[in-house]
């Protein structure tokens, strides 16, 4: 497998969502978080949590560029969120709902006309 693309789960998700997967300017997202400590000493109880988007209907070599990867929160505290990962997530849950189910006016600059763009999670 080269690009995500080529997975069996994008191809099972084009055909249970063909009205998403007929517009080609769709953008299928990722997401993912990790827990790191901004200051040198370990020994410090606070923690980040940073929540990034990563766009997925890109080629191989741009999937992964700094440009294209987005810092979509940062969860700060003490220690992990643990069971208020959810309500920490919530402002970004409800906009990628959004984007899935009515979309966002969006202008393609190539074809100089807007479109109505969606986002799925994968």
């Amino acid at each position: 497998m080269v690009h995500l693309s080529d997975g069996e789960e994008w191809k099972h998700f084009n055909s249970v969502h063909p009205h998403f997967s007929v517009e080609s300017r769709n953008v299928h997202l990722g997401l993912c978080t990790d827990r790191f400590n901004p200051f040198v000493s370990f020994v410090a109880p606070y923690s980040c949590w940073p929540v990034i988007l990563t766009v997925y209907n890109l080629p191989p070599g741009m999937c992964m560029r700094p440009e294209f990867i987005f810092l979509s929160m940062v969860i700060p505290g003490q220690s992990s969120p643990g069971r208020n990962t959810d309500v920490c997530l919530r402002p970004l849950i409800d906009e990628l709902t959004q984007l899935w189910s009515s979309g966002a006016l969006t202008y393609d600059i190539s074809r100089k006309l807007n479109f109505v763009m969606r986002a799925a999670l994968m």
